[in-house]
């Protein structure tokens, strides 16, 4: 099959396709007589999975680990839980630095009166060096 028929398929665009190809992790699809990639069932189930792993968050460095275990079928599957649970634990890390952005946020938002003043607390915390901005949300988070 084509790329636009592999990328039909598998719900990766024809150009992140070319780009997995290029850095890797893919290998080079076979061409036709006219130059035209020919995408195999196997290409496509690769695809399916570089989707899938990259929906739930993998970084590339990542799908290509988790791409090289799929294809060794005496690989120990302790190896994969690891790697999956390393990914569960940033993920966690990533939405508690998340919510503590979303509580400086919203308490900025309720501080600014949003009217026809130039005042603005938002914009002048913006304007605070990093580290003032930082001591003020970890002084937020621990008072949760």
């Amino acid at each position: 099959m084509n790329i636009g028929q592999a990328s039909e398929q598998t719900g990766v665009s024809a150009k992140m396709i070319r780009y997995y190809e290029s850095i890797g992790l893919l290998p080079s699809a076979a061409r036709r007589a006219n130059g035209y990639r020919d995408y195999s069932d196997q290409d496509v189930a690769v695809l399916q999975f570089v989707r899938r792993t990259r929906d739930l968050g993998f970084s590339l460095e990542e799908v290509a680990t988790l791409l090289a275990l799929w294809s060794d079928k005496k690989r120990p599957s302790r190896q994969v839980k690891r790697l999956a649970e390393t990914h569960i634990a940033d993920l966690e890390r990533r939405m508690r630095e998340m919510r503590a952005v979303m509580k400086t946020l919203r308490q900025l938002a309720q501080h600014c009166h949003g009217d026809e003043r130039s005042d603005c607390p938002i914009l002048d915390d913006l304007a605070k060096p990093r580290a003032a901005s930082a001591k003020k949300a970890r002084r937020h988070q621990v008072r949760s």
